[in-house]
């Protein structure tokens, strides 16, 4: 069994360790880190955030694409993660030249936010389809419920509420939305007692650390967010999986996001959701009250951030957590199981 793998972003880069810790050395080429063998491109070389700055990668992705459809021809299966942007044409590519690989789509798009016209597309071009989210079954047909990465990818869970005064601050993974967020997080750990955790992407070595964050004093620098989110009180998190990941772990936390002022109007007239961050989302597909905060654009600020973390409600914070466990633990089939029988 050889994979075709398409795992540009960070987080589908961590979905792919429990899946190769079930599917053993299985033969594979693509779009992915390095940790996993030689890819066709590195998945950081498509680090982009925003319409703008995802601009600037297209000629890459053209280049790409061609090199994938060229390398699958050797492969039994298409394992898609996330990324439609990239992922879809490429499914559309590989359906014309390779009709009969079969292709599978895991972490689909988010069509509950928007473009739900790409339901039918992703559908014609896909032989299956692994949901992440509980909700995702009523939108997709003939989809698999694979329970959600997070619960393999977190080997610990709190079961206290933390009252140390540590603070840990994930200001996100790309290089556009940390240099947007990180200033403000800077200027709310100024105005805090205790420790203070930086977590920083893995893949970013000492000259991209000082290119992108500046002066890191009264920080504490590491590249274990897991580790550091239980140790912490509260936590200041940048939108995105690791939001989820906090919730899911027990951490209190706000989330913050800054955008482009072009991007977020964007986003804003064509996205018609009532929050941001997916464990508000799971809950409020459940009929119950969002988790934690969510400041955006303006109103992310220090002063916000920081009230944040006073009025936070620690022990209720944990019940919410232990419930979103037990939501997203349920599962149909694992996803390892789903692609050894879409190979065989």
């Amino acid at each position: 069994m050889k994979l075709l793998i398409s795992a540009l972003e960070p987080s589908a880069n961590l979905h792919l360790k429990p899946i190769f810790a079930r599917l053993g050395d299985a033969p594979r080429v693509g779009v992915f880190n390095r940790e996993f063998g030689e890819p066709i491109v590195e998945s950081k070389e498509f680090g982009a955030m925003g319409f703008i700055e995802a601009a600037g990668k297209i000629p890459l992705a053209r280049r790409t694409l061609k090199s994938m459809v060229q390398a699958a021809k050797s492969c039994d299966l298409a394992l898609l993660i996330d990324s439609p942007a990239f992922n879809i044409p490429l499914a559309k590519a590989l359906k014309k030249e390779l009709p009969k690989l079969k292709i599978l789509y895991y972490v689909l798009p988010q069509v509950w936010a928007w473009k739900a016209k790409r339901i039918e597309v992703v559908q014609n071009v896909t032989d299956a389809r692994a949901a992440i989210l509980p909700f995702e079954k009523s939108w997709w047909k003939n989809c698999s419920y694979v329970g959600h990465p997070l619960m393999e990818e977190i080997e610990r869970f709190k079961e206290s509420v933390t009252n140390d005064e540590i603070y840990a601050f994930l200001p996100g993974s790309r290089e556009g939305e940390i240099k947007r967020l990180f200033p403000v997080f800077k200027a709310a750990a100024k105005k805090l007692e205790g420790k203070k955790i930086l977590v920083i992407p893995s893949h970013f070595d000492d000259q991209k650390i000082a290119e992108i964050y500046g002066d890191l004093g009264g920080f504490t620098i590491t590249k274990e967010a897991n580790a550091a989110l239980l140790k912490a009180k509260f936590a200041f998190v940048c939108s995105g999986t690791a939001t989820l990941e906090t919730a899911l772990i027990g951490t209190p936390f706000a989330l913050a996001y800054r955008a482009k002022a072009f991007d977020f109007a964007i986003a804003k007239r064509f996205v018609k959701l009532p929050f941001v961050g997916l464990a508000n989302l799971i809950f409020h597909y459940e009929n119950r009250p969002p988790m934690h905060a969510e400041l955006l654009q303006n109103e992310c600020d220090a002063d916000r951030l920081l009230q944040c973390a006073k009025e936070v409600r620690a022990q209720e914070f944990l019940t919410r957590s232990i419930e979103l466990r037990h939501l997203l633990s349920g599962r149909e089939t694992h996803i390892a199981d789903l692609i050894r029988r879409l190979s065989a």
